[in-house]
């Protein structure tokens, strides 16, 4: 399917979206031990619901974050706080007295995990650095919903020709391509991890694209012992830092992605294909991938390992320019943006420069297939990230018939925060955008031992996923079809990467902003289910070169006040969208005349001289009109402001036209004016128009002539400056 190359549109008016309420329902046929939690009315707001909840109703039994030891019922939790102490000694030495244990801290939200009886949750909340306390959830890849692909060609994104070109060898096969490809960009993806030896992702000279992979799950954060702190110190040059380096790094690993979702998520975001039938090339087949692995073989992990995930892409983002961070997961939470440890992690992160993308879930429709709305998951519930719907391309290369798929998470969030005892949710609008998610051919992960490869464990469950027709299925080559909101979140990760190679001086706040604002708007769907529209790399990547290079380094020393311009110097800065608008005023003109004609016709108005006559009477304003239309197209693409290039533009006409014979005899103007309007194209082609439709005037005199040269003039004069105006601002 083609980005759109049609023109930028203005960005479309979010309707507020209603509160829907969600119910809660924890029926069981047997009901299993309680926990007796008493929790105080000034400690019960710290207390996340989806913790507070199972733990009183009993329904804790089975999540990842609570287990019985012995005769001892443990919680697993991230414990965010608000002391100044970046070590948070009182804190972890408050768990431990408490029975408990402190198994990660983590410096990028001012947090801990830890391990604590769930009878002491009351007294750990009611710790005065405690700010709040979050199970730790289990974490999964968005892509819950899986299609299968009948081997048709599936509706792949194609890049618009001003973005990338295809280069061709003389049997018609593309053998490279130029143009943005996101080289020298960083992208990190927070998944199951990447297989560093597929052949995807390899640049056209071989070399690996795929520059790190950690594995978060080394780490062993949640391991469910009991009276230890096992935190570490994150100081650079540490010696805790570098064992801890040590323990994740994964770059030699045998497999990379047991589980399979991460390497295609990243295949898709910067996966280079074309070396066979079908090309999967991704959106940006040139930039640098991160494998942070934090999702283990059957899909899940933990919140405490994505939380430590962000922590190392934040840490090294300067050193490897990681500018895009990728989460195709979601947790099922019912905390408010405000509070969840996750939501303040990818914060941090966009803070920190990083533009966050995220998956909005899979989670758009019920199992009876009805629709369901207020189901986006953390961290796609925060405002900073952009948070990514799915798209079905009805496999043609048009955008008309495109749908939101049904099971693409619908806004507004519903997670919520407490106050007074009353839970209040935010009800953000989301997604931010939708993008292409439906039946993506990308490359499948194995073992990367070529002798023996082994299927990853979606492709191995579910072998109809890598039955493409035309794949050669051959080690370092595999492809597999996936479908969710997963596969069109790092559809819009590539899109940034392009953004960003374009003008690496783009912030993610305006990156965002960029992105909605070029998304087409689909008639077949409300602002709940697509947010601003489908995605438009063409636009985005457009707007991205109108812009100053210089604004994340103006922004950060401080050097950009507010009504700066951030349009780029020179002639960009006249804006081109001004420039057609003022062509497209000349048309609305020359109707106007047209409109007029008509009028006078029917009051009497006729044309003298014939058919030639007439001709004549419309041509000549048409031709002065174009020679205008470029003067006006230049002053645009050097005005700072539309404001200014208008009214520039008009006191210009209005002076023309006052000082003319337009309206009035050349003898009934004073008589130092007498000499602008006799030398004003006005006054000539107002003569022109009437000695074309007189009896006995010339049809074509010497006012039609001084009108034709004024015509040339312009024409050659202007249109060499606009032209040549354009081609700097590209």
């Amino acid at each position: 399917m083609a980005f759109s190359s049609s023109a930028l549109r203005h960005g479309a008016a979010f309707l507020a979206a209603a509160c829907l309420a969600l119910t809660l329902g924890a029926a069981l046929a047997a009901e299993p031990a309680r926990t007796a939690v008493a929790v105080g009315a000034n400690q019960q707001h710290k207390l996340a619901r989806d913790l507070a909840l199972p733990l009183a109703d009993g329904s804790h039994v089975g999540h990842r974050w609570s287990r019985r030891v012995g005769d001892q019922h443990l919680v697993q939790i991230v414990v965010l706080s608000d002391s100044a102490d970046p070590e948070l000694a009182a804190l972890r030495a408050h768990v431990l007295r408490l029975g408990g244990s402190v198994h990660a801290r983590h410096p990028l939200v001012n947090g801990l995990t830890v391990q604590v009886p769930a009878s002491q949750l009351a007294a750990l909340a009611a710790h005065a650095d405690v700010a709040s306390v979050s199970p730790n959830r289990a974490v999964r890849g968005s892509a819950s919903l899986l299609e299968t692909d009948t081997g048709a060609s599936a509706a792949k994104a194609a890049v618009p020709s001003n973005i990338r070109v295809g280069i061709y060898d003389g049997n018609g096969v593309i053998t490279n391509y130029s143009g943005l490809d996101g080289s020298g960009v960083g992208i990190a993806i927070l998944d199951s991890g990447v297989m560093r030896g597929h052949r995807s992702f390899l640049s056209g000279s071989g070399v690996r694209r795929v520059q790190r992979n950690v594995n978060m799950l080394n780490a062993n954060l949640a391991n469910w012992l009991v009276g230890v702190d096992s935190s570490l110190s994150p100081a650079p040059g540490s010696a805790a830092l570098a064992g801890y380096e040590a323990a994740i790094a994964a770059d030699n690993a045998v497999t990379h992605d047991a589980y399979g979702h991460g390497t295609h998520v990243a295949a898709v975001a910067a996966g280079r294909g074309l070396y066979q039938v079908p090309d999967t090339t991704g959106v940006a087949p040139g930039a640098n991938v991160y494998d942070v692995k934090v999702l283990g073989a059957n899909g899940s992990g933990s919140l405490s390992d994505v939380l430590e995930g962000i922590a190392w892409v934040v840490f090294h983002a300067r050193e490897y320019n990681i500018r895009v961070l990728n989460l195709s997961l979601a947790a099922s939470s019912s905390e408010s943006w405000q509070t969840d440890p996750l939501c303040l992690a990818v914060r941090r992160a966009t803070a920190a420069g990083i533009t966050v993308v995220v998956a909005a879930g899979n989670f758009g429709q019920t199992a009876a297939g009805a629709e369901v709305y207020g189901a986006i998951s953390a961290p796609g519930n925060d405002p900073s990230v952009i948070t990514v719907g799915s798209t079905n391309a009805k496999t043609t290369a048009w955008r008309s018939d495109d749908q939101v798929n049904f099971f693409s998470s619908r806004g507004p969030t519903r997670s919520a925060r407490t106050v007074n005892s009353v839970r209040v949710p935010d009800n953000l609008l989301k997604p931010d955008l939708v993008a292409l998610g439906n039946r993506t051919f990308a490359a499948a992960a194995t073992s990367n031992d070529p002798s023996k490869p082994v299927w990853n464990t979606l492709a191995a469950a579910n072998p109809d996923l890598v039955g493409i027709t035309g794949g050669s299925q051959v080690f370092g080559q595999t492809l597999m079809s996936l479908s969710g909101t997963s596969i069109a979140a790092p559809t819009v990760a590539g899109t940034v990467a392009l953004m960003l190679q374009a003008n690496p001086g783009l912030t993610p706040p305006l990156i965002k902003a960029i992105l909605q604002f070029t998304a087409q708007v689909m008639n077949n769907a409300n602002p709940l289910q697509q947010g601003a529209g489908l995605l438009n790399a063409d636009g985005a990547v457009a707007v991205a070169k109108a812009l100053r290079t210089d604004i994340a380094s103006a922004i950060e020393g401080g050097r950009l006040v507010p009504g700066a311009s951030l349009l780029a110097s020179g002639a960009v800065r006249g804006l081109r969208v001004e420039a057609g608008r003022i062509v497209a005023d000349i048309a609305r003109n020359a109707l106007t005349v047209a409109v007029i004609t008509v009028v006078a016709v029917a009051m009497g108005f006729r044309f003298q001289n014939g058919l030639l006559g007439a001709v004549v009477y419309f041509a000549v304003p048409l031709a002065v009109g174009f020679g205008v239309a470029w003067f006006m197209v230049t002053v645009a693409m050097s005005a700072d402001s539309a404001e200014s290039a208008v009214g520039s533009l008009n006191a210009v006409l209005l002076l023309l036209t006052f000082f003319s014979t337009g309206f009035v005899k050349l003898d009934d103007l004073p008589g130092w004016a007498q000499p602008i309007a006799s030398a004003n194209p006005v006054s000539h082609i107002a003569a022109a128009m009437r000695s074309a439709t007189t009896a006995g005037e010339p049809v074509f005199g010497f006012d039609a002539w001084v009108s034709v040269a004024w015509a040339v003039g312009l024409t050659v004069v202007f249109g060499f400056l606009a032209t040549k105006a354009y081609s700097r601002s590209r």
